[in-house]
């Protein structure tokens, strides 16, 4: 195999080539730091690069191979952790100028998971501010690009990790998903993107996540990466499982064929922003596919949810945040503090289970909904900046408008490829599940793939 084809392969795929010891992890981890090195400065993909502690790391690897130990799933291979986690030794600065950039001595839960799943961590990638905008462009760094036109965004608040996937400056990256961070960069970028149950995989900092809106999720190529990726981090293969209930196998396992008839309903209508008739007719193409493998597919109508029912969270959210100085926040993320910092938390914790309620109860006899992943595709570079915060922050809104009600759930969610627009950017369709049913979304998803692949389909250059 060429390098090209090797950095080119899924993870499990670069896993099975170190296993097998067709390629070391010290020369998977140095072409792909070689990768990173040429195309970082255009992308703005990483804000940290770890040079050489990927390459002690790597070695290590090897040594376990040529021991011949179990190896984890995905032993050797390289992977970037956002920049809003902490990664033992390395400054997190969560795209902050006001960010007190503390380094840190160990890693958070994210970051150990990562290390016990038996990846490489080659350094970190960019967020937008406190991941709080869909789009990665804060302060401290240019913005990070979209490897399918470099004149738009990523998207974000995951936007650097969807950025090194789709560009293969990675095989997967950890990405985490608040209001769509995940899911909206991965269908900016021709990725599969997951939001996991709440109580699926532990919070990264440790804190009690039953009424958290925020998890972390894969950026992948291929949904068995994203389904390995969820096993690891979950705490199946390796570690403890979380509080959610267990699924009966791994969910490797789970998205063998054949799926069983599945009840789905679908819909393209928001009433917080209408839809880009391309990515609409092609949420009902992919509707009609699912029926014809026998599931039992139908228009319905979610519940509504506005936009002033969720800002309020996501300032309570934003307002919370420790170890950021706000005077030196960009204008956006300081409106959104200084309005959470007002906000009544018991009231604002009442209206998010309220609002859990009405949709959840929209799934009590459906198995999945399906929708647009976003409004719209990718917005170009700058395109909320210089305007009133709530302005420009009411703009960027609707681009989430059918991922966010999925994070005041809890449900799990993924974001499926669905081609390009005519002009050349990539959609998206997002898979939700009733509470807990990750594996449903993982089948539904895989089964999906297998009709129309995707992973083929490169951005240009």
């Amino acid at each position: 195999m060429s390098w090209n084809e090797v950095l080119g392969a899924t993870a499990l795929e670069q896993a099975k080539l170190v296993s097998s010891k067709q390629v070391s992890s010290e020369e998977l981890v140095r072409a792909t730091l070689e990768r990173i090195d040429a195309k970082n400065p255009t992308l703005n993909a990483f804000v940290s690069i770890f040079h050489r502690r990927a390459m002690r790391a790597a070695k290590e690897k090897d040594a376990a191979v040529k021991r011949g130990e179990a190896l984890p799933l995905f032993h050797g291979v390289p992977i970037g952790i956002k920049d809003l986690n902490f990664v033992r030794f390395s400054r997190t600065r969560m795209g902050s100028a006001g960010c007190l950039a503390l380094l840190s001595p160990v890693d958070d839960k994210s970051a150990a998971s990562a290390r016990r799943g038996g990846f490489v961590i080659v350094g970190k990638t960019a967020t937008s501010e406190v991941g709080a905008m869909p789009v990665t462009e804060p302060d401290i760094h240019p913005p990070t690009q979209n490897p399918w036109n470099r004149a738009h965004t990523s998207g974000g608040s995951s936007g650097g990790a969807a950025a090194a996937v789709s560009a293969r400056l990675l095989p997967i990256a950890h990405g985490s998903d608040g209001g769509g961070s995940v899911r909206l960069p991965s269908a900016f970028c021709h990725l599969f993107g997951l939001k996991p149950s709440r109580g699926r995989i532990a919070n990264a900092f440790g804190l009690d996540d039953r009424e958290i809106m925020y998890t972390c999720g894969p950026l992948a190529r291929t949904v068995e990466d994203a389904a390995a990726f969820l096993d690891v981090f979950a705490g199946l293969d390796v570690g403890k499982p979380h509080w959610a209930p267990s699924p009966p196998r791994s969910y490797l396992e789970t998205l063998a064929p054949p799926v069983k008839p599945l009840r789905i309903c679908f819909t393209t209508s928001s009433p917080v922003g209408p839809t880009d008739p391309e990515i609409a007719a092609a949420v009902v193409r992919a509707a009609k596919l699912l029926a014809d493998q026998g599931h039992h597919v139908e228009e319905r109508a979610l519940p509504g949810a506005s936009l002033a029912e969720f800002l309020p969270l996501w300032q309570l959210l934003i307002g919370t945040m420790p170890l950021i100085r706000w005077s030196k926040t960009q204008p956006i993320t300081k409106w959104l503090h200084d309005e959470g910092k007002k906000l009544d938390p018991v009231k604002v914790q009442a209206q998010r289970r309220a609002l859990e309620a009405r949709f959840v109860a929209a799934f009590a006899e459906v198995d999945a909904w399906l929708t647009p992943s976003s409004t719209a595709a990718a917005p170009r570079l700058g395109a909320f900046k210089g305007k009133p915060p709530e302005q420009g922050f009411n703009e960027a809104a609707p681009l989430g408008a059918f991922t966010a009600v999925f994070n005041v759930t809890g449900q799990p969610a993924s974001s499926v490829p669905l081609g390009l627009t005519s002009s050349g950017l990539p959609m998206g369709l997002q898979i939700a599940g009733r509470p807990h049913a990750d594996d449903v979304v993982l089948a539904l998803s895989r089964q999906l793939e297998l009709i129309m692949p995707w992973a083929g389909r490169l951005p240009p250059g």
